[in-house]
């Protein structure tokens, strides 16, 4: 048997065998769940979890006969992955697709989202508040899966979603295109009180500690949401409804300024 070989189960995005796994986790691709067989080594297991967590899937132990009967094969070698079908484009294409629509870029940046159902949740707010598209890491967040895909309602499949060895280099990138980079931030000024028109991207953080320290830097300013409830120990919005509630605030004001939008 040809190990090196890239195997898949007929029309279930299901991808078994050690090295065809390992090729999908480190190549880039996006995966939503890591199969790992119950009783599989603890070094192994311990390598294909590690691969999982760089990739942004998750794992789950499984018994042997129920992997076998999700591969069709009793030849899965302890692992499978199964694999997302979407095709992600280059940031430049991102914004090509703005300069297509003789509008000024609008374009929201995942700096290290982890939950598919927030990044699912991103991406539907986005394409509903008119950007032309997103951008996430190629590593230290969840890429477009399946259940980002179905958590969207398939916005994902819509908005067209770049890949990127590095957030940060992204951010400079724009910039060299005169697009104004925001990130959302407790510390920023109300996003309200903000010119948020012309070509503008905003980037968001992580669920548990926000935007990283360099991309903040990076960034040409910070917006925030002013909250009712402190101190009722709800101390902040989840990060896929402050990035709506922003992405709003965006789409109303370049509706407001130019007709762009709504």
């Amino acid at each position: 048997m040809d190990t090196s070989r890239q195997t898949q189960a007929a029309d279930t995005g299901l991808v078994y065998g050690k090295n065809a796994v390992a090729e999908i986790l480190k190549s880039g691709r996006a995966a939503d769940v890591v199969y790992i067989q119950e009783g599989m080594p603890e070094k192994q297991a311990a390598y294909y979890s590690a691969l999982a967590r760089e990739a942004g899937a998750v794992t789950k132990r499984i018994h042997a006969a129920k992997l076998a009967a999700m591969c069709g094969t009793q030849s899965h070698q302890g692992v499978a992955a199964r694999a997302a079908q979407i095709e992600y484009v280059t940031l430049d294409a991102l914004l090509d697709a703005a300069r297509e629509k003789g509008e000024p870029p609008f374009l929201v940046l995942c700096d290290g989202v982890e939950d598919p159902h927030n990044l699912g949740a991103i991406l539907r707010t986005a394409l509903l508040c008119g950007a032309h598209g997103a951008v996430i890491p190629k590593r230290g967040g969840v890429s477009v899966t399946p259940t980002v895909l179905k958590a969207s309602a398939g916005a994902a499949a819509r908005l067209p979603v770049a890949r990127v060895a590095n957030i940060g280099e992204a951010i400079r990138r724009l910039k060299e295109q005169n697009v104004f980079v925001y990130c959302a931030d407790m510390d920023g000024r109300p996003a309200y009180t903000e010119r948020l028109t012309g070509a503008v991207a905003l980037v968001a953080g992580s669920e548990g500690s926000g935007v990283s320290p360099l991309v903040r830097r990076l960034c040409d300013g910070a917006v925030s949401l002013p909250m009712a409830a402190r101190g009722t120990g709800v101390d902040s919005f989840n990060v896929s409804v402050a990035t709506g509630i922003i992405l709003y605030e965006i789409m109303r004001q370049r509706a407001q300024e130019g007709g762009v939008g709504l």
